[in-house]
Order: structure tokens, then C-alpha cells, then sequence
């Protein structure tokens, strides 16, 4: 056993780096995933939303871990060899994807049905409806809860420390073991969340103040 050091820190904000960097590629794949759910959700194509719903609904109504487990054990099982980073993009990127495609939807949703109406009286076909009309009305909605679930996202991406990949809290866990401080250890690990989780919150605050204005 030794003290919890300097070196120890910086270690731990090292690997901080990691947690950010799966949060944002995960934000960026779900997203992408995201939006073509949402699109499914509220064009008029029946077998279109039927497939959205069950992908939203064996994704929501399985826990993440056992989604982490699928993607990094499962695949071995037919012969392909995903490291710890890639199965918790895709597993992540999944996850996020089933979550902002709903929350998407439900903001164009809450869009007022006169507006998909007033746009269609000036011939707009449904694609232009929402790329025009119904999509930068939405936005604004959608900001606070696409932030809040973001910040949920960050934490989540603890639970990738299961199948080896070394982010901040399997960092945490790692400085641990070799020195038997977890009080320190894991405030530390805490502190490093609640930062990148505040600055979100900030950019939210932000964002919603500029779209404010923009209004």
C-alpha cells in the first residue's frame, strides 16, 4: 500500500479523457441513430413505426448492462473479437439512439398541430414540413432534455469499466486497489463528474438562452 499521490491524480484525469471521449462519440452515434428513430416515429409509414417501436422498446426495456455484455461477450461467441472501446461505442451509441429518438419525437410532437397545418395548406410534402417548419420549432424543446439525458449518458458510461475499458471509474477502482484510500480516491473520481456533468448543465443554461433570443 502508498499514499495517494500526485501521479495518481493526474492518472485519474487521464482517464477522464476516456469517459469524455465515449460520452461524445456515443452522443454523436446515438444521434445519428436517434434521428433516423424520430423520423420513423412521425412519418406516416405504418411498418416504418413499428419497427422504431420495438427497437425503442427492447432497448429501454433492457438494463445497459446487459446490452454492454451482448455486444462485448455475444460477438465472441460467433468468432469476432470487439476490444472494450468498441463494444461500448456501439452499446452506448444504441442505448443513447433508443432515448433521443424519443425525446426528439416527442418534441416535434409537442410542435402545435396548426403549424403542421399551416404548412401544408402552402403544399409543403411531410419531409419539408419538418425540415422547414416543424424541426426548428422542435429544437428549442428538445435542448433541456437532450442535455439532461446527455448528463445521464456521462454517468452511465461507468458501467463500461465492467468489460475492462479503463475510464474514469475503472481508473478510480485501478488507484484504489494500490492504495487503499477510497475516500479520496473516489472523491476525486466524483469531482471529475460533476464538472463535466456542470459544464453540460452550463451549456444547456446557454443554449437555451440563445435560442430564446433567437425566437
Amino acid at each position: 500500500m502508498r499514499d495517494f499521490a500526485t501521479s495518481d491524480f493526474f492518472y485519474l484525469m487521464f482517464a477522464a479523457r476516456w469517459t469524455v471521449a465515449l460520452t461524445i462519440v456515443s452522443i454523436l452515434g446515438g444521434g445519428l441513430i436517434g434521428g433516423v428513430i424520430m423520423l420513423l416515429r412521425v412519418l406516416p409509414v405504418a411498418p416504418a413505426r413499428i419497427v422504431a417501436i420495438i427497437y425503442i422498446n427492447v432497448i429501454q426495456g433492457t438494463p445497459l448492462l446487459g446490452q454492454l455484455f451482448i455486444v462485448f461477450f455475444g460477438l465472441a461467441v460467433f468468432g469476432y473479437e470487439v476490444s472494450p472501446w468498441s463494444a461500448a461505442v456501439v452499446a452506448f451509441s444504441l442505448y443513447a439512439g433508443a432515448f433521443l429518438g424519443e425525446i426528439w419525437r416527442g418534441s416535434v410532437h409537442a410542435v402545435p398541430k396548426t403549424q403542421w397545418e399551416a404548412s401544408a395548406s402552402i403544399g409543403l410534402s411531410t419531409l419539408e414540413q419538418l425540415r422547414y417548419v416543424i424541426i426548428p420549432q422542435a429544437v428549442r424543446i428538445s435542448v433541456p432534455p437532450t442535455i439532461g439525458f446527455w448528463v445521464h449518458l456521462v454517468k452511465n458510461t461507468s458501467l463500461a469499466s465492467i468489460i475492462g475499458f479503463i475510464e474514469l471509474t475503472r481508473a478510480g477502482q485501478i488507484i484504489n486497489a494500490a492504495t487503499f484510500r477510497p475516500m479520496t480516491v473516489y472523491l476525486v473520481v466524483a469531482a471529475a463528474y460533476f464538472v463535466i456533468c456542470f459544464v453540460l448543465t452550463r451549456l444547456s443554461a446557454q443554449l437555451e438562452g440563445n435560442l430564446r433570443v433567437a425566437r
